[in-house]
Protein backbone atom coordinates (compact mmCIF):
# COMPACT_ATOMS: atom_id res chain seq x y z
CA UNK A 1 0.00 0.00 0.00
CA UNK A 2 1.80 3.00 -0.67
CA UNK A 3 -0.34 5.48 1.59
CA UNK A 4 -2.73 5.56 4.29
CA UNK A 5 -6.20 6.09 2.25
CA UNK A 6 -7.87 6.80 5.54
CA UNK A 7 -6.11 10.30 4.83
CA UNK A 8 -7.56 10.89 1.79
CA UNK A 9 -10.64 8.14 0.96
CA UNK A 10 -11.22 10.20 -2.39
CA UNK A 11 -8.16 11.60 -3.52
CA UNK A 12 -8.31 8.59 -6.65
CA UNK A 13 -11.78 9.01 -7.14
CA UNK A 14 -11.57 13.07 -8.08
CA UNK A 15 -8.49 12.28 -10.00
CA UNK A 16 -9.97 9.87 -12.10
CA UNK A 17 -12.95 11.78 -12.43
CA UNK A 18 -10.40 15.43 -13.39
CA UNK A 19 -8.93 12.85 -16.08
CA UNK A 20 -11.83 11.69 -17.42
CA UNK A 21 -13.42 15.45 -18.11
CA UNK A 22 -10.02 16.28 -19.55
CA UNK A 23 -10.43 13.84 -22.12
CA UNK A 24 -14.15 14.70 -22.54
CA UNK A 25 -13.22 18.50 -23.08
CA UNK A 26 -10.18 17.26 -25.21
CA UNK A 27 -7.70 18.65 -23.29
CA UNK A 28 -4.85 15.82 -23.57
CA UNK A 29 -2.83 18.15 -21.73
CA UNK A 30 -4.61 17.83 -18.86
CA UNK A 31 -5.18 21.43 -18.76
CA UNK A 32 -8.52 22.64 -19.92
CA UNK A 33 -9.81 26.38 -19.55
CA UNK A 34 -13.06 26.37 -18.39
CA UNK A 35 -13.08 29.89 -18.20
CA UNK A 36 -16.22 31.41 -20.88
CA UNK A 37 -16.16 34.53 -19.98
CA UNK A 38 -14.26 35.77 -23.55
CA UNK A 39 -17.39 34.15 -25.40
CA UNK A 40 -20.20 36.32 -26.76
CA UNK A 41 -23.42 35.15 -25.37
CA UNK A 42 -26.48 36.93 -26.96
CA UNK A 43 -29.54 35.43 -25.49
CA UNK A 44 -29.97 33.66 -22.22
CA UNK A 45 -26.79 32.01 -20.57
CA UNK A 46 -26.27 29.90 -17.95
CA UNK A 47 -26.76 32.06 -14.80
CA UNK A 48 -30.35 32.77 -16.47
CA UNK A 49 -33.21 30.67 -15.61
CA UNK A 50 -36.62 30.82 -16.78
CA UNK A 51 -39.66 28.75 -14.86
CA UNK A 52 -43.43 28.59 -16.31
CA UNK A 53 -46.02 28.15 -13.49
CA UNK A 54 -49.65 27.04 -14.82
CA UNK A 55 -52.63 27.43 -12.87
CA UNK A 56 -56.52 26.54 -14.18
CA UNK A 57 -56.70 30.81 -14.32
CA UNK A 58 -53.18 32.02 -14.54
CA UNK A 59 -49.86 31.51 -16.38
CA UNK A 60 -46.29 32.69 -14.63
CA UNK A 61 -42.94 33.47 -15.97
CA UNK A 62 -40.41 34.16 -13.41
CA UNK A 63 -36.67 34.58 -15.03
CA UNK A 64 -33.75 35.35 -13.54
CA UNK A 65 -32.05 38.89 -15.34
CA UNK A 66 -28.55 39.46 -13.12
CA UNK A 67 -27.58 42.34 -13.44
CA UNK A 68 -30.07 44.35 -15.34
CA UNK A 69 -31.61 47.69 -14.57
CA UNK A 70 -35.46 47.78 -14.82
CA UNK A 71 -35.59 50.37 -17.49
CA UNK A 72 -33.53 48.64 -19.89
CA UNK A 73 -36.57 45.54 -20.19
CA UNK A 74 -39.10 45.40 -22.84
CA UNK A 75 -41.92 43.10 -23.08
CA UNK A 76 -43.65 41.65 -25.50
CA UNK A 77 -46.58 38.70 -25.65
CA UNK A 78 -48.70 37.90 -28.86
CA UNK A 79 -50.74 35.17 -26.72
CA UNK A 80 -48.61 32.25 -27.03
CA UNK A 81 -45.14 33.93 -26.97
CA UNK A 82 -43.43 35.87 -24.18
CA UNK A 83 -39.93 37.55 -25.92
CA UNK A 84 -38.18 38.95 -23.33
CA UNK A 85 -35.62 41.68 -24.45
CA UNK A 86 -32.74 43.18 -21.73
CA UNK A 87 -29.81 44.55 -21.73
CA UNK A 88 -26.74 45.02 -19.04
CA UNK A 89 -23.28 46.15 -19.41
CA UNK A 90 -21.99 43.33 -20.24
CA UNK A 91 -24.78 41.37 -22.27
CA UNK A 92 -27.66 41.33 -23.90
CA UNK A 93 -31.07 39.18 -23.43
CA UNK A 94 -33.32 38.47 -25.89
CA UNK A 95 -35.24 35.80 -25.28
CA UNK A 96 -38.54 33.70 -26.75
CA UNK A 97 -40.83 31.92 -24.21
CA UNK A 98 -43.28 29.81 -25.55
CA UNK A 99 -46.33 30.21 -23.30
CA UNK A 100 -48.27 26.08 -22.28
CA UNK A 101 -51.63 27.46 -22.86
CA UNK A 102 -52.91 30.88 -24.69
CA UNK A 103 -53.16 33.80 -22.32
CA UNK A 104 -54.75 37.13 -22.49
CA UNK A 105 -52.11 39.53 -23.22
CA UNK A 106 -53.97 42.29 -21.98
CA UNK A 107 -54.55 41.16 -18.60
CA UNK A 108 -50.43 40.96 -17.98
CA UNK A 109 -49.10 42.46 -14.70
CA UNK A 110 -45.11 41.99 -14.34
CA UNK A 111 -42.89 42.89 -11.20
CA UNK A 112 -39.03 43.17 -11.46
CA UNK A 113 -37.38 43.10 -7.87
CA UNK A 114 -33.31 42.33 -7.02
CA UNK A 115 -32.92 40.41 -10.87
CA UNK A 116 -35.30 38.72 -10.53
CA UNK A 117 -38.53 39.07 -13.08
CA UNK A 118 -41.99 38.10 -12.78
CA UNK A 119 -44.83 38.22 -15.48
CA UNK A 120 -48.30 37.00 -14.95
CA UNK A 121 -51.07 36.56 -17.46
CA UNK A 122 -54.84 35.42 -17.18
CA UNK A 123 -55.47 32.20 -19.19
CA UNK A 124 -57.37 33.20 -22.57
CA UNK A 125 -60.92 32.14 -22.40
CA UNK A 126 -62.22 29.18 -24.53
CA UNK A 127 -63.46 30.70 -28.19
CA UNK A 128 -66.86 29.92 -28.04
CA UNK A 129 -68.73 28.36 -30.80
CA UNK A 130 -70.04 30.87 -33.91
CA UNK A 131 -73.71 30.16 -34.78
CA UNK A 132 -73.91 29.76 -38.64
CA UNK A 133 -77.14 31.79 -39.87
Amino acid sequence: MRRDDRDEPFDDLFREIERMMNEMMNGADGNVDFDSSRDVDNGFGMDTHVDIHETDDEVRIIADLPGVEKDNIELECDGTTLTISAESDHRQYDERVSLPTRVNEHTASATYNNGVLEVVFDRAEQSSDISLE
